[in-house]
């Protein structure tokens, strides 16, 4: 009798103890998961980027081929003061200081030894550009100087640690004077791959910014001989109709291939040997001279600066005129 009365009790205790395990063994496993989700989620982001990491960077001077240590927002508004006039609107001088501050903070990380013992060099034809603030001032009037300054500096400051980003990394932020219109993908450019952000677009408004429409005019012996600087095989006859003519165009417009007599040049080459403003141009042979008539400035990737301000002029902000020339990306606070 007693023997069943202690198997009794020890079957009681077992059945109070077993949901106590089972619920034990999922509060543990549950606790893990939650973990994991938190963790996973953390993951995803980059701290990477924080502003602190950024605050001051290595400037390598072309001229003098001096490194400065400077802080970052110091920089950014020697840029901006560089880069883009300080009459522009507002909201276009915001999205300057965003794209140059996530320019420079891609150039930092993917430097590729570019500049070994620097971060970013002075020069717009290899990064962006930059001027001092003494310079910047004397090349202003004397009765603008000081409100210009502020105009940049409050461009800057407003918009302080904030990154373009594009599947959680900085974008290559490519921008340029003038688009003429409609934007240009980087492949017509430099050829590669491109980026997915980098697509092209359309700008209504650009056509009022008229300084960007040039014409040169070259003799036909002064055209050919800038050709023949590379291109030695060059024949071409004048007299024959198609002496001169459009192969292939770009979505944006711009000439993409070039036939010049025996030659099929690409647009991007003729630009540069002809020194020409932008790829966007027509062209009309005479008796001994040709013109070529050019609209915009620059390589066309990227954000427009004076579609910046014509975006600007039509009540759009910085954010929405940054998300309409990078497609698909995120504004982020570093």
């Amino acid at each position: 009798m007693r023997k069943i009365i202690i198997i009794t009790i020890l079957l009681i205790q077992i059945l109070f103890l077993v949901p106590i395990l089972f619920t034990q063994k999922f509060e543990t496993k549950q606790t893990s998961i939650e973990e994991n989700v938190v963790n996973n989620k953390n993951e995803t982001l980059d701290t990477s980027y924080d502003y602190k990491n950024y605050n001051q960077i290595k400037l390598y001077h072309q001229s003098t081929k001096e490194i400065e240590t400077i802080n970052l927002d110091e920089y950014l508004c020697n840029v901006v003061s560089a880069e883009m006039p300080a009459d522009f609107e507002q909201e276009a001088l915001k999205a300057q200081a965003v794209v140059a501050r996530t320019y420079t903070i891609y150039k930092i990380i993917n430097n590729n030894n570019k500049h070994p013992d620097a971060d970013i060099c002075d020069s717009s034809d290899c990064c962006q550009a930059w001027i001092s603030k003494q310079n910047r001032l004397e090349r202003w009037e004397e009765e603008v100087r000081q409100s210009n300054w502020q105009k940049i500096e409050q461009a800057v400051y407003n918009t302080k640690g904030k990154l373009i980003t594009y599947d959680k990394k900085p974008i290559n932020a490519f921008f340029h004077s003038n688009s003429g219109g409609k934007t240009e993908v980087p492949i017509n450019v430099w050829g590669g791959s491109g980026y997915p952000y980098l697509q092209t677009v359309e700008t209504v408004g650009e056509d009022q910014y008229s300084q960007y429409q040039s014409e040169v005019i070259l003799e036909k012996d002064e055209f050919v001989k800038k050709i023949k600087e590379k291109h030695t095989n060059l024949e071409i006859d004048f007299s024959k109709e198609d002496a001169i003519q459009v192969k292939e165009k770009t979505d944006s417009n711009r000439i993409k291939t070039l036939k010049v007599g025996n030659l099929e040049l690409a647009g991007v080459e003729i630009r540069t040997l002809l020194g020409l403003r932008s790829t966007a141009f027509t062209y009309e042979i005479q008796e001994d001279k040709i013109k070529f008539l050019v609209i915009g400035y620059g390589h066309g990737v990227g954000m427009s600066q004076t579609g910046a301000d014509a975006l600007a002029k039509q009540g759009k902000n910085y954010e929405d005129i940054i998300k309409h020339f990078y497609t698909g990306v995120e504004i982020i606070d570093m």
